[in-house]
């Protein structure tokens, strides 16, 4: 029997909701993580680690939620992380999640391994759009693809920097995944490499093995800044160390990022590696977290631990999956107002007024002394 969004009171739902409806070998490649998977779970437990210190009697009978990010208006501190191969969730894949990002105000990164162009996500309206980027090792194939999205009008690129191989997905070896054959890596299609082969494997880690540049590094960050204009986000640093060498190379933001839990297991979760990369900073360029955040009350924390931002990722492939178009457009206004009531009842009218004395982490006691 069919469920109505009506029913649908929390993000969490749909996942259980998609794990019926999808292909055990899609459903697996959009919520598994590597090997043991200690970090997925991380990735969501450690949120629950995090209380509310909430300030009283402040009118918050205005609530701003509305943020920048590079200088565009948003209008709330949630957006949309890339993920691959949308259409096996659905038959209009990244399209859908595009105009519901643009119907919500915000900001839908799209997959290099998106299964539609960087011109057909475009064609779709207007929307801020960023454009998430693996370098491969063919790179005029980078060069081409780059100048496409900026021509497509995509307003950044957030170069993903953990991946110079695949993660080892269990789940995927098992199940011997593969792009089902209807489909394609749209953004390569005509390149020879938008089909993924079967193999009695993983297919996708055969194919990245293939494909994507082991030999990234620093200096490519730099070579990347010659070939655009846009600014680049790296997505994948866990560590001062690396956030310090980001600020270096000239990153225009920082994304603490896990690949969801798909790469290195036994790092730590976002929401924890966050305040390490924050300080590292020095508010020099803004810091933003994806990886396990379900509630709006997630927001909040990362927020109160200095990012500027998060995105979402398998909740938008879970509730496309269910409810397509109006399924995403239901997981960001559900985010949306469990943020805005978790702004009210930590007595918070405005993103600006969200701080680290609004949360307290388990090692920690409510007797810290605020900052005056």
């Amino acid at each position: 029997m069919a469920t109505s969004m009506m029913e649908i009171t929390n993000v969490s739902e749909y996942e259980k909701l998609a794990k019926e409806r999808l292909p055990k070998m899609v459903y697996d490649y959009y919520s598994s993580g590597a090997e043991d998977q200690w970090t997925l779970e991380e990735n969501r437990n450690c949120f629950s680690r995090i209380l509310f210190r909430p300030r009283i009697l402040i009118d918050v009978s205005q609530i701003d939620m509305t943020t920048t990010v590079l200088g565009f208006n948003i209008s709330m501190p949630i957006m949309i992380a890339p993920t691959a191969m949308q259409k096996m969730a659905h038959p209009e894949g990244e399209l859908a999640t595009a105009r519901a990002a643009s119907s919500a105000g915000t900001i839908m990164t799209l997959s290099s391994w998106a299964t539609s162009s960087v011109e057909e996500v475009a064609s779709t309206g207007n929307g801020i759009r960023f454009f998430q980027l693996y370098v491969m090792r063919d790179r005029n194939v980078v060069t081409q693809l780059v100048k496409r999205a900026e021509e497509s009008g995509f307003k950044a690129i957030a170069l993903t920097v953990d991946t110079p191989r695949l993660g080892r997905r269990e789940a995927d070896i098992k199940n011997r995944f593969t792009l089902p054959p209807y489909l394609t890596i749209k953004n390569f299609e005509g390149l020879d490499i938008g089909k993924i082969d079967r193999t009695n494997d993983s297919a996708l880690a055969v194919y990245v093995s293939s494909q994507v540049d082991r030999s990234l590094n620093w200096k490519d960050v730099e070579w990347l800044q010659t070939i655009t204009k846009l600014p680049i986000l790296l997505k994948g640093v866990l560590t001062a160390e690396d956030a310090r060498l980001a600020v270096q190379a000239g990153a225009a933001g920082i994304i603490v990022s896990n690949h969801g839990a798909r790469q290195l297991d036994y790092v730590p979760a976002t929401i924890m590696a966050l305040e390490e990369v924050v300080k590292a900073v020095q508010g020099r360029i803004p810091v933003f977290l994806d990886g396990g955040v379900r509630r709006g009350t997630d927001v909040f924390k990362a927020l109160a631990l200095g990012a500027s931002g998060v995105f979402i990722g398998r909740p938008i492939v879970f509730s496309l999956a269910v409810h397509g178009e109006a399924g995403v457009r239901k997981v960001l206004q559900m985010l949306r107002d469990e943020f805005e009531l978790t702004m009210a009842l930590s007595g918070c009218r405005s993103i600006k007024e969200i701080s680290r004395n609004h949360v307290t982490t388990e090692w920690e006691t409510f007797r810290i002394s605020p900052k005056l």
